[in-house]
């Protein structure tokens, strides 16, 4: 097998959805991927910050092994004990009362979506049915989710599309304040923007929103999606705020790779989803909860999220470093712990992952002028000077198209 004949053959047979790179990888360990041709590269996407613990994590390998030679499958008429131990876990955060486990992000924000609206009918307000949501927001690609989704982009050839979204500014809470009417239902929004270029709102943003959700009756709900889960150095990213939502959602990182997603809320909202209302076949699979509840444990008893947010402090530092070498080539660097963007002066992004990737790190590019970078917590101090160094080189001699 090569990268070439991989990717021939992929071609003939896959939908051609994704621009995917000439490269198929075959292995996993760490913070290291090992491509068809041999070749070893420093990871820095995570799977697009799902692989929080690192490939291959051995605690999270052992607990799904395990379970996959107990049972695999049943339908969610019975219980699972895996399911239970994961929702235990999460619940004990504090932040929730009960969970509803998916497979996927966007199924995690669709349920969200339903809960809200049948929170607020079941409460005598059937008329509350619109959501806010946020400009550049991202919550997934299945059509309620799509709706919610603050970029046109996205919308393009699907409209039209299930109505009762409206997109504000993200930041601006006095024009959030404004767009509450009596159809309004709840709020949903990321408290970092992971698909804008990992935007962080203005301080006090996030809070306003909850005093906001409160003297108006709505349902607050917050996409954790991509930055919950250890990825900014703590549990949640609405942690960074001090504030709890009414209910929110995770994939991604739940599952370190493994699919699964989870919807959780407080107690007198998730209790409108009665027996009927809501569903998912494989949800809270035993072999996918086993896998989560392991990566949980070493986020909180391992010590990855700490760790994780002293190297966040040190991959800054090194990128500032970046920076400055650039020749102003980098404007600014932004997020929270191990997910961040760096921004670019001009439309190279495209070309420096392409660059990046020929040098031996793996990169996201969002848009054309944002790099987006979120490693393995696990990461080790020289994976992050070294992933710093190779990722300042490829900006410095990446070579735009209108440069060839």
């Amino acid at each position: 097998m090569s990268n070439e004949s991989i990717a021939a053959r992929g071609d003939k047979v896959l939908f051609p959805n994704y621009r995917r790179a000439p490269v198929a990888f075959v292995r996993g360990l760490g913070a290291k991927l090992w491509d068809a041709d041999g070749r070893e590269l420093l990871d820095f996407l995570g799977g697009i910050a799902v692989t929080g613990l690192g490939h291959n994590h051995p605690a999270v390998r052992a607990a799904a092994v395990a379970q996959m030679e107990k049972l695999w499958h049943v339908s969610n008429l019975f219980y699972t004990e895996p399911q239970i131990a994961l929702a235990e876990r999460l619940v004990s955060t504090g932040f929730a009362d009960r969970a509803f486990f998916c497979n996927s992000g966007a199924e995690a924000n669709e349920g969200a979506i339903k809960l809200a609206r049948k929170w607020q009918r079941e409460n005598g307000r059937p008329e509350r049915f619109e959501i806010l949501c946020a400009r550049n927001s991202f919550h997934g690609r299945t059509m309620g989710a799509l709706a919610a989704t603050g970029q046109p982009k996205y919308h393009a050839g699907f409209e039209p599309l299930p109505e009762g979204f409206r997109h504000l500014p993200f930041g601006d809470l006095a024009a959030w304040e404004a767009a509450v009417t009596e159809r309004t239902a709840g709020l949903l929004v990321e408290c970092v923007q992971g698909e804008a270029g990992v935007l962080v709102p203005p301080e006090g943003f996030v809070a306003g929103l909850r005093a906001l959700a409160d003297r108006h009756g709505l349902v607050l709900m917050f996409d954790e999606v991509q930055g919950g889960f250890g990825r900014t150095g703590k549990m949640f990213s609405f942690e960074w705020e001090g504030v709890a939502p009414d209910v929110f959602t995770l994939a991604k990182g739940l599952g370190n790779g493994l699919p699964i997603g989870a919807l959780l809320a407080r107690e007198r909202f998730a209790t409108v989803f009665q027996p009927g209302t809501h569903a998912s076949t494989f949800g809270g699979n035993p072999v996918a909860c086993a896998a989560a509840c392991a990566a949980f444990d070493e986020l909180v008893r391992g010590g990855a999220m700490a760790h994780g947010l002293a190297m966040a402090a040190r991959l800054r530092a090194k990128l500032a470093a970046e920076r400055e070498a650039s020749g102003g080539l980098v404007e600014g660097i932004r997020g929270r712990g191990l997910w961040l963007g760096v921004v670019l002066s001009d439309d190279r992004a495209s070309a420096a992952v392409t660059k990046a990737r020929e040098l031996g790190l793996v990169v996201g590019g969002v848009g054309e002028r944002v790099l987006r970078l979120a490693p393995a917590l696990v990461v080790s101090q020289e994976d992050v000077d070294r992933g710093a160094k190779l990722l300042g080189e490829a900006i410095r001699t990446c070579k735009m198209k209108n440069e060839e």
